[in-house]
This record gives C-alpha cells, sequence and structure tokens, in this order.
C-alpha cells in the first residue's frame, strides 16, 4: 500500500484526486492539506510513501516546502502539481528534491499510474516537462561542475544517464540500448551512486547543469 498526503488549495480539485487515487486499492490518501506549512506537519506525523504537492498555495509555495516535507519524513517522495508554462517553478522544485511531477490535467489512468511510478522511484515527468526543463538549462549563461564521482562513470553509464536525461524510462532505455530492463537497472543504481543522488531526477538535474547530457 502506497501511503499519499495530497496537498492543494483548491477544493474542488483537491476532492476529483482523491476520488481517482483511492479508486486504485493500492493507494491511499492518509491527509489532504491547504497550504505548505501543514503539509510539513502531517508529514512528520504520518511518514507517507509520496506526497502531492501543489505550486502555489497559502502560507509559502509548495516549492518552498519541498526540503521541509523531505526533512521531516525523509522515506518520502515529491511530485508537484504543475502546469506546462511554470519552467521556473519546474527547475525550482527539482532543485529542492522533488522527484516529479504531474500536470493537473493528467488523465484519471495515467495519474494513477505516474503517482505508483514516483513512490516507486522511477523517473515521472513526461516530454513536454523535460523539454521545458532542457530549455531552461540550455539558456543558462554557465554549466555548473559535474560531481567528483562523474568522472567514474564507465562509457555505457554515461549513454544511460544521457537516455535518462532524455526522460526515457528504464523499458524504453533497454529497447534503444538493446539491454534487459535489469540491466538498465543496474546501471541506472550506479549512475545515482557515483553522481551522489538521491533519485534519477536529481541525476538528471546533475547531467543538464554540467553537460554531461550533452
Amino acid at each position: 500500500m502506497t501511503r499519499l498526503i495530497l496537498a492543494d488549495d483548491h477544493e474542488l480539485l483537491r476532492s476529483g484526486l482523491v476520488s481517482i487515487l483511492e479508486s486504485d486499492p493500492d493507494l491511499e490518501v492518509v491527509a489532504v492539506c491547504d497550504d505548505g506549512p501543514t503539509t510539513v506537519a502531517e508529514a512528520a506525523r504520518l511518514q507517507p510513501d509520496l506526497v502531492l504537492m501543489d505550486v502555489e498555495m497559502p502560507g509559502g509555495d509548495g516549492i518552498t516546502a519541498i526540503a521541509p516535507v523531505l526533512t521531516a519524513a525523509p522515506s518520502a517522495r515529491v511530485m508537484v502539481l504543475t502546469m506546462f508554462d511554470l519552467d521556473d517553478y519546474v527547475a525550482g522544485a527539482l532543485r529542492a528534491g522533488a522527484s516529479g511531477f504531474l500536470i493537473k490535467t493528467t488523465p484519471p489512468r495515467e495519474l494513477i499510474a505516474a503517482v505508483k511510478a514516483c513512490a516507486a522511484g522511477e523517473s515521472t515527468f513526461g516530454p513536454s516537462v523535460m523539454a521545458r526543463l532542457v530549455q531552461s538549462y540550455v539558456e543558462r549563461p554557465t554549466a555548473e561542475a559535474a560531481p567528483a564521482g562523474a568522472a567514474e562513470l564507465t562509457p555505457r553509464e554515461r549513454e544511460v544517464l544521457r537516455a535518462m536525461a532524455r526522460g526515457l524510462s528504464n523499458a524504453e532505455i533497454g529497447a534503444e540500448l538493446f539491454l534487459a530492463e535489469t540491466t538498465v537497472k543496474t546501471h541506472v543504481a550506479r549512475v545515482l551512486l557515483k553522481l551522489g543522488v538521491r533519485d534519477r531526477v536529481q541525476a538528471v538535474v546533475v547531467a543538464h547543469t554540467s553537460g554531461l547530457a550533452d
């Protein structure tokens, strides 16, 4: 059972999301919140598996609340509720520790699949969000230095990282590189370890800010 906290200040949307999520027997919404501070407090109390976080809420935006949520519930993951035109929020959320992005107009079946994927550690932002994120980094004036561990990446691991940076899933990477999905998972785990990041989304940030995605 995946335990969720939903943070959104729009009551109608919140109710609809709860109904959709709890239609799946493997998902349980353990709390709903309408502001950042309450979300942090509930995350500390309930220790959820995943927090669905709206961007704009009273008492500080959802981006500001991401880091405190992850401090309060270290094993939790955060998926941001966003729209296509929030480029700055996407980059900021990644830097704060978000592990995925959910477009508010996502169809119910895809919503459930995305939530499960994020809770399981998969990449959960689609090509449209990825394209905007990449563009925001392309427009940055300077690149940041790659982590020291990047020098230890093998050629195959670099290929996998570049594929991750394009938003490909493990299955898609396997098909493109002619690898078994289990082999891809092993390469991804090694990439995360060498880069010193907690998940594949943070690896994508490193890839784009340091030029490893080129």
